[in-house]
C-alpha cells in the first residue's frame, strides 16, 4: 500500500469517510437522483426524514469533503452532487484494480 508516496489517500479518505455514514450516503443519493439541479434543503429533509440541525450537520460534512456544493437562489439552499467528484473517488478505488490490468476499466 503507498500511503506515503500517494497525494490523494487523504483527500479519498476524507471521501469515503464521509459516505461510510449511512445519512450521509442517503443525501449524496439523493443528491444524485436531483442530478444537475440539485435539490434545495427543504427537500432533502423531506426525503430522508431528519430535523433540520442534524441535516445540515450532515451536509456540511460532505461539502468539507468536497462531494456536494451549496448555492443560494432567492431564499432557498440548493445543494448540488459533486459528479467530478464522486467520477475521481470511483477512479482511484478502481485505478490499480487486478495490478493495473484494466480489468474493471469500463465497468
Amino acid at each position: 500500500m503507498k500511503t506515503q508516496n500517494d497525494p490523494l489517500i487523504e483527500e479519498m479518505a476524507e471521501r469515503m469517510e464521509a459516505l461510510g455514514n449511512p445519512v450521509r450516503l442517503a443525501i449524496f443519493r439523493a443528491l444524485i437522483k436531483a442530478g444537475v439541479k440539485g435539490a434545495n434543503v427543504g427537500t432533502i429533509q423531506t426525503v430522508i426524514d431528519i430535523p433540520a440541525s442534524t441535516l445540515t450537520h450532515h451536509i456540511q460534512k460532505l461539502v468539507k469533503a468536497g462531494l456536494v456544493s451549496q448555492h443560494r437562489h432567492s431564499r432557498e439552499l440548493i445543494c448540488l452532487a459533486e459528479f467530478e467528484a464522486m467520477d475521481a473517488t470511483i477512479d482511484y478505488l478502481k485505478d490499480e484494480c487486478c495490478q493495473g490490468l484494466g480489468c474493471c476499466k469500463g465497468k
